[in-house]
């Protein structure tokens, strides 16, 4: 199957509430550990629009497959049929142009998909997948993310993204220990959204 590319200039059509939660349904029951559930999605979709390498131009086989756990290398089908695969690309394409617009024409109207816990009557947010997806979307183009961590501006605004998101493995003790408090992830996850305003009105809306 064809896939198609981003386009920018495409009719703003948000995903409703019903077409959310049945992408978020048709993700959650593919076959494939690597499939993306709807928050991951989204933070890996906000990457690519904030990346410095634009989406526009890059072929949607270089990005779409790797929301579903990519196209069955492994022998496992990961849709039922053609039919629900254009669906499931048709919804990404659509919220991923929701997240554009929203981001550079109504900044306030935009909020990230995270998950939210209740403890002792106590919400909590935890953004870990969102920022998971998000890094995803980092590492298709790592090298020209690259200078973005080295800002000292820029990388504050990614810092809670990459200390939620990134490889626990490469985290300070100091940092697990972080990560294991969940009043300190509802404080990263809190400021994801406006690390994120920062990145895209330094690094897409005042250079475009």
């Amino acid at each position: 199957m064809e896939y198609p590319s981003y386009n920018p200039a495409s009719d703003y059509l948000p995903l409703s509430d019903d077409e959310l939660s049945a992408l978020d349904d048709m993700l959650t029951k593919l076959p494939s550990d690597a499939a993306m559930n709807i928050e991951a999605m989204d933070g890996y979709l906000t990457a690519l629009l904030l990346s410095p390498q634009p989406l526009a131009e890059l072929p949607g086989a270089a990005w779409l497959p790797e929301v579903w756990g990519g196209d069955g290398a492994d022998g496992i089908a990961p849709f039922v049929s053609g039919k629900q695969k254009k669906r499931v690309m048709m919804l990404v394409l659509r919220h991923l142009r929701s997240i554009a617009v929203q981001l550079n024409d109504k900044p306030e109207a935009w909020e990230p998909i995270f998950s939210i816990a209740v403890d002792e009557d106590e919400e909590l947010t935890d953004a870990e997948d969102w920022c998971i997806g998000f890094m995803l979307g980092v590492d298709l183009a790592a090298d020209a993310w690259a200078p973005r961590f080295d800002d000292e501006q820029l990388a504050a605004a990614l810092a809670p993204i990459a200390l939620l998101g990134g490889d626990e493995s490469q985290h300070t003790p100091e940092e697990l220990a972080r990560l294991a408090d969940a009043q300190m992830r509802d404080a990263l996850s809190r400021e994801v959204p406006e690390g994120v305003q920062q990145l895209w009105d330094a690094c897409v809306k005042n250079a475009a």
